[in-house]
């Protein structure tokens, strides 16, 4: 039972502190569309998002309105393309057509967006994943909505380097080929090493192989929430510290649970994971960097930040797993950088660098997130940099992410401003010195020793 206290501090966090459902988001599995013919493959894929998925956002915004909970976003993630494309599609252009596909479908719903333009291929790549690659640049500049991720590396597995190699070159034709609109095609691409199966954020979002027919799953958030509760204990012990960042991730994940239910039951559609995640906007109060300030830091990037974002992380979790028991997904802190006004005022401090981010990854819930870069960095810098990412995921058992955005025509100190919920971005450094040579090596790296466990 809730009782009025609860209701009381609820509707405050709703009303003055940033309070939301980040997204709702349907999984939806395309296996039964596959066909050897294009024009019957899209047909199908359309219909099967329609017919599951043509409520979602009535059913959203009828939950939003009953409850007084906002719920800001309505996805669809849907199993990875590359398999799905893979009977029919001959060239690029073939998988292009289903991405159009994919956005119009969306459109048509009413969705923010729709994720799943993706390709796992942590060990090896078929001819037709290769193609499928190579059709991710003009796809994410024809679309609108769709978002596009690709697994490059897991635990088990190791890290594939000839597909590391791939995505540098397919982040920078990204990035020139939606010259004009901010480079914003880079910032719906997601390189993921140990991606989940059950992810609701975006751009990563796929439908994972494991899962059902359909699913709910829901992201929740809650910077500003967790900012507030800290400074009513400001200056208090450790031990203080971590029991408030507990029980207000429980308060924030209850709500997640209470919308999840809801919307499951509403569309007839089971529910999945709670991902708690601590995913910052670029409203002012609802910063990942403002915690860590609050928690005794002047700036993130000042000595202590790696530490300070690892108790939050694990508090996060902690509270979030004693709120629901299907909590999954990438829970605990995002610090993407053009999302989060206090990153971009460490960055523009000279507090925070591409090294120091790269660290704080090493404990946080994804990775480099949402960073703009020179334009003029090589594919094989951009390859290294995802390298480096996805061995720091690899080797402590974690899911790591790298969404950088090379922006075309502009160098350190320049501002890439996307708007609405990308925001926007300083122009961050990068290390001038090559690593073309290691990039060139044909093959993978291999799974780490502790992998083996069979």
């Amino acid at each position: 039972m809730i009782n009025i206290t609860e209701v009381a501090e609820t509707n405050a966090m709703i009303e003055k502190e940033n309070l939301d459902v980040r997204t709702i988001t349907m999984g939806i599995n395309l296996f039964d569309c596959i066909d050897g013919d294009l024009d019957r493959l899209c047909g199908n894929i359309y219909n099967k998002i329609r017919s599951k998925a043509g409520r979602l956002v009535e059913v959203g915004e009828h939950i939003a309105k009953s409850y007084g909970i906002p719920v800001v976003n309505k996805r669809i993630s849907v199993t990875p393309i590359a398999t799905i494309g893979a009977a029919a599609c001959r060239t690029s252009a073939d998988y292009v057509r289903i991405a159009k596909t994919l956005d119009e479908a969306a459109g048509s719903i009413g969705v923010n967006l729709i994720g799943g333009y993706s390709a796992i291929i942590s060990k090896g790549m078929t001819d037709k994943e290769v193609i499928f690659l190579d059709s991710i640049p003009e796809a994410l500049a024809v679309t609108t909505r769709l978002c596009s991720s690709v697994n490059v590396g897991s635990t088990k597995t190791g890290i594939n380097m000839d597909a590391i190699r791939k995505m540098g070159e397919i982040v920078k034709l990204t990035s020139e080929r939606s010259y004009g609109t901010e480079s914003l095609g880079c910032a719906k691409l997601v390189v993921f090493c140990n991606a989940p199966d059950d992810n609701p954020f975006m751009a990563g979002a796929f439908h994972g192989m494991t899962e059902g027919e359909a699913v709910i799953n829901v992201g929740v958030s809650g910077p500003g929430v967790v900012k507030a509760a800290l400074e009513s204990v400001r200056g208090e012990s450790f031990e203080v510290l971590c029991e408030t960042i507990k029980k207000t991730a429980f308060k924030i994940t209850r709500v997640g649970q209470l919308v999840a239910r809801e919307a499951a039951r509403e569309l007839n559609v089971p529910f999945g994971i709670v991902d708690l995640s601590l995913a910052p906007t670029p409203a002012i109060g609802d910063s990942v960097a403002d915690i860590l300030k609050e928690i005794g830091l002047e700036h993130p990037g000042a000595p202590g930040t790696t530490a300070a974002l690892a108790l939050l992380n694990d508090q996060v979790k902690k509270g979030g797993v004693m709120a629901s028991s299907y909590v999954g997904g990438l829970s605990g802190a995002f610090i993407p950088v053009s999302e989060d006004r206090g990153m971009i005022e460490a960055v523009n401090a000279g507090a925070l660098t591409l090294e120091k981010l790269e660290a704080m990854t090493c404990v946080c819930s994804v990775g480099l997130d949402m960073i703009a870069i020179p334009g003029d960095t090589s594919a094989a810098t951009i390859s290294g940099i995802i390298a480096d990412e996805m061995a720091i995921g690899m080797v402590n058992q974690k899911t790591t992410a790298v969404r950088l955005i090379p922006a075309i025509g502009m160098k350190v100190g320049d501002t890439l401003n996307f708007g609405g919920l990308f925001g926007e971005a300083p122009i961050m450094p990068v290390n001038s010195f090559s690593c073309e040579s290691f990039i060139a090596r044909e093959g993978r790296i291999p799974a780490p020793i502790h992998s083996f466990k069979n």
